[in-house]
């Protein structure tokens, strides 16, 4: 059986990361993978109506049980279907995964990496992605972007500015520590040349 891979994309909300795996997992399945795209939070019932809670701007959810909650969803996540699809063999394209929370809770939410790491650990029973592909963006322009869709913006799109840079400065502290797993992309290149490049990034796991 094929062996089956885990691609995460991490990035600031507005650096394109579902337009990435969109693109990713279409140019998976042309060349003949089995790919399969899920998003974070969400992907199956369960942890979709997580993402409902955890994105209500009217509702207030204090830094621990935000991060439970990212937690809680991403262990139905990894058990409902990541799992079983790369027990298949599948290449599983997954739009955030845990360094979402190392960086949003971790740094930028003042919790601890390590920490934040423990829950995740034993959320997702110490599953490990292949390669992690980081959209690299300002987080002004990552915020334009956002803005620029027209839609009302979500809880955590509303916090302040240094929030951001905290989540930016969080997630180059995670890739500079495992350059072996995260490949850097810059996200305000071209969309087609950000997917040449992720392409590029995950060659060596065709192998």
């Amino acid at each position: 059986m094929a062996t089956g891979r885990l691609i995460t994309i991490e990035g600031l909300d507005g650096a394109g990361k579902t337009t990435l795996a969109q693109g990713l997992t279409d140019a998976l399945r042309a060349a003949g993978t089995d790919a399969r795209m899920l998003r974070e939070p969400g992907g199956v019932d369960a942890s979709e109506r997580v993402r409902t809670l955890v994105k209500d701007p009217d509702i207030r959810i204090g830094g621990r049980a935000e991060a439970l909650l990212y937690a809680a969803a991403r262990a139905q996540l990894v058990e409902e279907a990541i799992a079983p699809a790369l027990a298949e063999g599948a290449w599983v394209i997954l739009d955030r995964f845990v360094d979402s929370s190392l960086a949003y809770q971790g740094a930028a939410r003042g919790l601890g990496i390590d920490a934040v790491r423990e829950i995740n650990l034993f959320a997702t029973a110490g599953l490990r992605p292949d390669r992690t592909l980081l959209l690299e963006i300002d987080p002004a322009a990552g915020r334009a972007r956002t803005f620029s869709r027209g839609e009302a913006p979500d809880r955590l799109e509303l916090e302040a500015e240094d929030f951001f840079r905290a989540i930016a400065a969080g997630y180059a502290a995670l890739a500079s520590a495992e350059p072996d797993r995260f490949r850097t992309i810059d996200a305000e290149l071209p969309e087609e040349q950000v997917l040449a490049a992720a392409l590029a990034a995950l060659e060596d796991l065709s192998a």
